[in-house]
């Protein structure tokens, strides 16, 4: 890893001094591997931070296993040995205070790009830094693919493999068109039966009121809600110079655009759009972070850490 340019950062906002070093977001999506990506930004963020501002678990009894050399002869079942004349260990499974469900989009508008690496890509590496950082917390996670419908669900839990089983599904290709946040919403409302974290990855390229009802529903049944807004720099200032043909990914309508005419009007109604999410966020008690794909992910997620710690 000593190949990456790491930027060593001097700010002294809270959530800065959580972050040791942090990685060009086009250097971290050269790495192939989601998991050593997701090491990588963990590393950055959280280097030397003993404990998170959620963390904290409790142990169950599952089963028994033969006792070996080496084994905590505390966990020993002496009423067991006694009956069986041998010895056998109980063995324990990690029950969490936090689960954290993580709702992921990969509609076609994800796969936009103007940096050599779509929103999507940014927003995988966002959920595998997740997952990662909460199984070495031995925190719950779960994960929930969508586009226009529910794709994928890996259930909540802390067990051992959890981590790879959402990695296996991050790797699978996106088979999505549309951006429909109403099932996901829907499905985690009606089927997170445990208070817990929910995080919502989108460019949330849909309309906000639906997204302001579900939000109100999960706020409602006491669940904490993050929501991450992926966008691309070129979505945010329309920096083209020259008339181009654009594409909607989600619907294939094209126009042909001349950028520099059209950019006050664009950036007015994609402001007004922000400005309503944010608003939403707000008056749900929703954490609301707005990332750009060329933004050092471990800033995002330092600032994440911090609200929840405030």
């Amino acid at each position: 890893m000593s190949t990456l340019p790491f930027k060593q950062t001097s700010r002294s906002s809270q959530s800065q001094k959580l972050i040791s070093q942090r990685i060009d977001p086009a250097c971290l999506m050269r790495i192939k591997s989601l998991e050593l990506r997701a090491k990588s930004v963990v590393e950055g963020t959280w280097k030397g931070l003993h404990r998170s501002p959620y963390h904290g678990f409790s142990v169950e009894f599952t089963e028994y296993r033969e006792y070996t050399p080496g084994d905590d002869p505390r966990h020993i079942d002496w009423k067991l040995a006694a009956r069986s004349n041998q010895h056998f260990i109980k063995r324990f499974e990690e029950e969490t205070n936090l689960c954290c469900h993580m709702l992921l989009d990969l509609s076609s508008s994800m796969q936009f790009d103007s940096l050599g690496y779509s929103k999507s890509d940014y927003a995988k590496t966002l959920v595998a830094t997740f997952a990662y950082f909460l199984s070495t917390q031995r925190d719950a996670s779960g994960l929930i693919i969508f586009h226009e419908h529910v794709d994928s669900i890996v259930p909540a839990r802390f067990t051992r493999g959890q981590l790879r089983r959402i990695l296996i599904e991050l790797e699978r290709p996106p088979q999505g068109s549309h951006t429909n946040l109403i099932s996901p919403l829907k499905h985690a409302v009606e089927t997170i039966k445990k208070r817990g974290l929910v995080v919502l990855i989108s460019d949330l390229m849909t309309s906000v009121d639906e997204l302001n009802t579900q939000l109100g529903y999960l706020r409602a049944k006491g669940h904490e809600v993050a929501l991450f807004q992926i966008l691309d720099p070129a979505e945010v200032h329309l920096n083209f110079h020259e008339t181009a043909v654009f594409e909607d990914l989600e619907t294939g309508e094209r126009i042909s655009l001349n950028p520099k005419a059209a950019q006050k009007q664009y950036l007015e109604q994609f402001n007004a759009h922000l400005d309503s999410i944010e608003t939403i966020c707000r008056k749900q008690g929703v954490h609301y972070h707005k990332l750009t794909t060329d933004t050092p992910l471990e800033v995002g997620l330092s600032d994440f850490l911090t609200d929840r710690a405030a």
